[in-house]
Order: structure tokens, then sequence, then C-alpha cells
């Protein structure tokens, strides 16, 4: 039986990478350290599988260029083949997503299962907030109903 991961804490400020450490990070390099704490937000935020397609996208990038460009035949088949290239690729890259995470949030420096953790607490925040407007809703709610019946 394992143990669940405790929740990551970012060791330090989130720092981003500059454009060319981001596309090498998509294509599967590690970062510097400085950078840890920005991987575990870029594999924890709300936007976390919008931003792991758009790295699927980039390094989809290579191989449809060199589809394009190299493959002899119609434009168009050539164009076709990089198409269903694309769907394959993010299908798979979907489909292993999480995975995919937690091996860059390793190479950051957290333990596997720290991505996941992350999403969990961020989630429970927002379950947090979003309950207790539905408290406070209900509340107000109770408040009209007892006004209108005159008590």
């Amino acid at each position: 039986m394992t143990r669940p991961v405790p929740a990551p804490v970012p060791a330090g400020p989130v720092v981003r990478p500059n454009p060319l450490r981001w596309v090498l990070y998509s294509l599967g390099s590690a970062l510097p350290a400085k950078h840890s704490s920005w991987v575990l937000h870029d594999v924890t935020t709300g936007t976390w599988v919008l931003r792991h397609a758009a790295r699927t996208l980039v390094q989809l990038a290579v191989p449809v260029v060199l589809i394009v460009v190299l493959v002899p035949g119609p434009l168009g088949l050539r164009l076709g083949m990089a198409l269903i290239g694309v769907i394959l690729g993010m299908a798979f890259s979907m489909a292993y997503m999480t995975e995919t995470v937690e091996n860059r949030v390793r190479k950051a420096g957290y333990p596997i299962g720290s991505a996941q953790a992350g999403r969990d607490r961020v989630a429970a925040g927002r379950e947090a907030v979003a309950s207790q407007r539905r408290h406070d809703a209900a509340a107000r709610r109770a408040a009209r109903y007892r006004a209108r019946q005159g008590r």
C-alpha cells in the first residue's frame, strides 16, 4: 500500500522561464532549480490541461513540419498525414497526461504524486469557497422566506 503524497508547497517564488527554456521544457527538458516552483504551478493551476495541450502541440510541431516539408507527394496528402498525426498524438498525450505531468514534477525535484496532491489541494480550496457561497445563499433565501412569512 502506498502512502499518499502530502500536498507540495512551492519552495520559492514562481519564476517563469524565458520562451526558449519554455520550448525546451515543452520538448521534455528539465528546467533549472529556480523554476521548480513554476513547474509545480504549471501542472496544478486550473488551466493545467490546456497547458499540457500546448506543450503537446509544441512537441508535435517538429514531426508535422518534417512531414509537410520532406515527404514527397501532393500538399493535400502531406497536410492530411500531418493532421492525422496531430490527432493521434493529442489523443495519446491526453490519455497519459497525469503520468506525464508527474514526470515533469519529478524532474523539478518534487516526489511523484505531487502534481495530483497539489491539484487536490487547490480543488479543496475552491470547494470550500463554493460551499461557503452556497451556505450564504441558503441563509439569504431563508431570511427572505422568513421575512415574507412575517416571522
